[in-house]
């Protein structure tokens, strides 16, 4: 490029602009607070700046998924407590029924005890949060199991179907895939299925297993319609062994409320150490860029003022 300016004149207007330069990046972070607004400002920086700010995008997902999986755990626990209470409530049903000098009216009002407790059963089953089934698993959008008492119907070939544990399986497949992603790294799993906790398997030969929930409310119920003690006495094991295995299901869930609140806290210290990294990265240092600016245009103002006591006469103005 060609120009008309002596060295002395491009020197100095190289100097002005590199002041104005440095004015305008120290003004620009005394306003903003900010040492990196654009890439521009520091390339080399740029990139490990934009890793911290998606490590914290993705810190902040976890925590609310954290947050929805302790309100889903908090429920689970609470709904498996209740199903302990109302396992309780049919021992003591159990109990009274062994009495062998009870009449025909009494062991049906203890049925009906049952049949009501069987509902509530069902009804903790289908604990929703947030309109969503927690015990469907996958399915979750709706429930999986509803009330049904009706008396098996026989067969064309008249045999009887096996007997049925007191509900209508709506969800035949039950599964659980979901996990909740621990910032430390890894996941785990939050829940479980409705089969799992109150329809828990079958015996080699297809019969309900003792510790079937929902099994072992229904033979309670059977046997005493039946105005039969010894078959009411026999349904005493299953429903312990029923409560033993909701017992275990809220362990289960007492443990996924630690891991949750292990993991909370975690997320919390670490968001806290990505911003700090992230402010150290991109925040000014503001009494230093003030600085900057005030030296700065001190320069500026004292070199425009040089310039100008410059003289500007040639050899022309002498020969006139």
């Amino acid at each position: 490029m060609i120009t008309n300016l002596d060295p002395a004149s491009s020197l100095y207007l190289s100097e002005i602009g590199q002041i104005q330069q440095r004015i305008a990046d120290a003004n620009n972070q005394v306003s903003s607070g900010k040492k990196i607004s654009v890439a521009s400002d520091a390339p080399d920086e740029i990139a490990p700046l934009l890793q911290l700010r998606a490590d914290q995008s993705h810190n902040s997902q976890i925590q609310a998924n954290l947050v929805l999986a302790k309100s889903n755990a908090d429920a689970a626990d609470g709904a498996l407590s209740s199903a302990i209470q109302l396992m309780d409530s049919a021992l003591s049903v159990a109990t009274q029924g062994t009495n062998i000098t009870m009449d025909s009216t009494t062991y049906q009002n203890l049925a009906q005890q049952v049949q009501a407790l069987q509902q509530q059963m069902v009804n903790l089953s289908q604990t929703t949060v947030q309109g969503k089934y927690i015990f469907s698993g996958d399915q979750d959008g709706s429930p999986a199991y509803a009330l049904d008492l009706a008396t098996p119907v026989a067969n064309p070939d008249g045999t009887m179907p096996p007997p049925t544990n007191g509900v209508d399986q709506l969800l035949t497949a039950q599964t659980a895939t979901q996990q909740v992603e621990d910032p430390a790294g890894g996941s785990f799993v939050a829940t479980q299925t409705a089969q799992t906790i109150f329809d828990d398997g079958r015996n080699a030969d297809g019969t309900f297993a003792a510790d079937n929930v929902f099994n072992s409310l229904q033979t309670l119920r059977l046997a005493l319609l039946a105005n039969n003690p010894t078959q009411i006495a026999n349904t005493i094991t299953s429903v312990k062994a029923a409560t033993d295995h909701l017992n275990a299901m809220e362990s289960f869930y007492g443990n996924v409320q630690d891991r949750i609140q292990t993991a909370t806290d975690y997320a919390s210290s670490y968001d806290t150490r990505l911003q700090t990294e992230i402010s150290a990265a991109q925040d000014a240092d503001v009494t230093s860029a003030a600085m900057e600016l005030t030296q700065s245009s001190t320069q500026l103002q004292a070199a425009l003022q040089m310039q100008a006591k410059m003289p500007t006469s040639t050899l022309f103005d002498f020969l006139g």
